[in-house]
């Protein structure tokens, strides 16, 4: 959609300008913790959300939930983002359901099995395993799903790093618990970043958009003495909710953020600013 040329902002319906009506917005990793606030939240603003996940978590059951909740014809599709096929499944799937793309977030991440291995034990395996999710099903998504949009007029695309591909763990924050942050992880957000970049300057002529969203500390039944350790390191002393994250997949999938490519937008309680 081309902008307005005008310098009166009375000619804009600025409300208007965060409004998904009719947008179809693929979300992988759609039934984990923050994909579910994003899938909700851009359903609330009036897209068609396409729940993209492992087949375990039942992306269909989630899909006929929001369409239920939103009287709205949604899609679940479950896939492996690290296998080419299903990727180019999931997209035609997509466009035989809805016949366009507008939007794709890639939420999708793994970084469980590796929670609490030292560096110096990782193997080649686990490595290699992290960063095929993450990175290479970032690559295979927005090759096959972006590339359709680059070529039908352009889109939206968010991709997640992560806080620890902007700065390095603070390893006191996991003293005296059971958690961790792996090497692999890190590496391969900071790929997602970099190519991120890379797309947002490649596909800027295409009118594809693609901007980042980097949540960090998300609630989700942390330990006591985590939540401890976090609220000392964060400005804002406390963990974020998933619910807070998705406010800026609303402004960056909508036509408010019409000028903005190549952006990390930091939702993470001001935690890189000290």
């Amino acid at each position: 959609m081309e902008p307005t040329r005008t310098t009166d902002p009375f000619e804009i319906d600025f409300r208007k300008k965060f409004e998904l009506n009719d947008k179809v917005v693929v979300i992988t990793g759609a039934c984990g913790l923050v994909g579910k606030a994003f899938c909700e939240a851009a359903a609330q603003f009036g897209a068609h959300i396409v729940v993209a996940d492992i087949p375990q978590s039942d992306p269909a059951a989630f899909a006929a939930k929001l369409e239920e909740r939103h009287d709205r014809k949604m899609l679940g599709v479950a896939l492996d983002v690290a296998d080419r096929g299903e990727v180019e499944q999931l997209k035609t799937a997509v466009l035989d359901a809805f016949g366009k793309i507008d939007g794709l977030v890639n939420a999708h991440q793994n970084k469980s099995h590796l929670i609490f291995e030292p560096f110096e034990e990782v193997t080649d395996e686990n490595w290699d395993t992290v960063v095929h999710i993450n990175l290479k099903g970032t690559f295979l998504t927005c090759q096959l799903l972006g590339g359709w949009m680059a070529q039908n007029g352009g889109g939206s695309i968010i991709n997640i790093p992560s806080t620890y591909s902007v700065v390095a763990p603070n390893q006191n924050l996991y003293k005296g618990t059971s958690l961790g942050c792996p090497s692999a992880y890190s590496a391969s957000k900071g790929g997602i970043d970099a190519l991120s970049r890379y797309l947002a300057s490649y596909w800027a002529s295409k009118k594809v958009r693609v901007n980042m969203i980097t949540p960090h500390g998300v609630w989700n039944n942390h330990e006591k003495q985590f939540e401890e350790n976090f609220a000392r390191f964060s400005p804002l002393e406390r963990l974020s909710y998933n619910h807070e994250v998705a406010g800026a997949l609303v402004y960056l999938l909508s036509d408010a953020s019409s000028y903005v490519t190549g952006d990390n937008m930091l939702v993470e309680g001001g935690w890189t600013v000290w």
